[in-house]
């Protein structure tokens, strides 16, 4: 079973640790792997409100591509560290919602990022997000399962 992360309030936190491969040769983590990484927390963060992107494309739905993306760094991550990128809603809109992310080494701020996402149709174009999507991303809890149909 892959890793995953955790929602603790309106929080996703999901863990990883840094190896040598995402690291230049004086162990420091290469700036892009930031990137990296954020999009795997994120890419969690959906599996984790329930969200299923792979599904929703495959329906003509629709789905998420990252529209802008600011980094900041902080201070670096090396070989060998144990990271948590934590996530969160910081604006939920009918077709984009921006997110919020930082990199941490314990209480150390690593990188911050805004990521601004847009839901997108399977040609491209901008597309209202699913409520129920823009409820998870406002509340970040999971989508609640429908009621299972039939005698009680």
């Amino acid at each position: 079973m892959p890793q995953s992360g955790v929602i603790d309030g309106k929080v996703h936190r999901y863990p990883l640790r840094v190896f040598y491969e995402d690291t230049d040769a004086g162990g420091v983590v290469y700036h892009a792997n930031y990137l990296r990484w954020f999009e795997r927390a994120r890419s969690d963060l959906l599996d984790v409100l329930g969200i299923d992107q792979r599904a929703s494309l495959e329906a003509g739905t629709g789905l998420y591509t990252v529209a802008e993306a600011n980094l900041r760094y902080l201070s670096p991550a090396r070989l060998g560290d144990t990271v948590i990128i934590e996530t969160w809603a910081e604006s939920t809109g009918r077709v984009a919602s921006v997110l919020r992310q930082v990199a941490l080494r314990g209480d150390v701020r690593l990188c911050e990022s805004a990521v601004k996402v847009a839901f997108i149709s399977p040609e491209g174009r901008p597309r209202r997000q699913p409520e129920a999507w823009q409820q998870a991303f406002a509340t970040l809890e999971p989508i609640a399962a429908p009621a299972p149909e039939g005698p009680e």
